[in-house]
């Protein structure tokens, strides 16, 4: 699924990847853990290609260059993103939003697009299944939402869109337990053997609920130690001081 190689990223001439490797296999959940400026956000962007980094090595996405693919193609190609901080577009209504979304990722399959009763029909069981309150889907795109709304927002459209890599950038952050277990039972829908996940986070307690098959510790822009769920246990009983004294 995905396989980086050597993977060197720098902004503003300060190198933050070093040598990053790592190898995603289909259905493999595959989890981030790591201190402040250790570039676990870094790795996020430059997957997902935003401006501003230079960067050196190789990413092969599904057997591409995922690094020569314009932003707009990644996301065709199935590469979801949930945000640590998910953008307010103001004048962009939510529900046209997911339509749009969902139809132009079906056009690119060769599917069929999804006429308006049959994209309420989806949309009503999503909201349904993620126990969200469709009042949303009427509102601007994440304008006025809570933090919790807005990363359940991101949810729903991760599971009208069912990409193939997922990339969960901190999106436990500032989650009550219910928002948790919400955005964990999305994930968990998901689960597949031709679906792959990375999350990145901080703290182990998402990964109560979503059981990853790996974690890895990034430390100073390189992986220092990965090992099974028991890892994320391990830092949250020791801390990130040991791994980056050694590193």
């Amino acid at each position: 699924m995905l396989q980086i190689t050597n993977l060197s990223a720098s902004i503003d001439n300060k190198k933050i990847l070093k040598g990053f490797n790592l190898k995603i296999k289909p259905g493999e959940i595959h989890a981030i853990m790591g201190p402040n400026g250790s570039g676990k956000s870094t790795l996020a962007n430059v997957l997902t290609g935003k401006n501003g980094y230079q960067v050196e090595g190789q990413v092969l996405y599904q057997g591409k260059n995922l690094l020569k693919l314009p932003i707009e193609e990644r996301a065709q190609k199935g590469l979801f993103m949930a945000f640590q901080y998910p953008l307010e577009i103001a004048g962009v209504n939510t529900n046209n939003f997911l339509k749009t979304s969902l139809n132009t990722v079906r056009k690119v399959r060769g599917l069929k697009e999804l006429d308006s009763l049959d994209f309420l029909n989806l949309i009503k069981t999503k909201t349904k299944n993620l126990k969200i309150d469709e009042k949303i889907l009427n509102r601007q795109l994440n304008v006025g939402f809570s933090g919790g709304e807005k990363k359940k927002n991101e949810i729903l459209q991760m599971t009208i869109l069912e990409p193939k890599l997922v990339i969960l950038d901190e999106t436990d952050s500032g989650l009550d337990i219910d928002a948790m277990k919400i955005v964990s039972e999305g994930v968990n829908s998901l689960r597949d053997k031709d679906r792959s996940f990375l999350i990145i986070t901080h703290y182990q307690r998402l990964l109560d609920y979503i059981k990853p098959d790996f974690v890895h510790v990034l430390v100073d822009g390189k992986i220092a130690k990965t090992g099974c769920g028991e890892l994320a246990l391990e830092l949250e009983k020791i801390g990130y001081g040991k791994m980056e004294a050694e590193g």
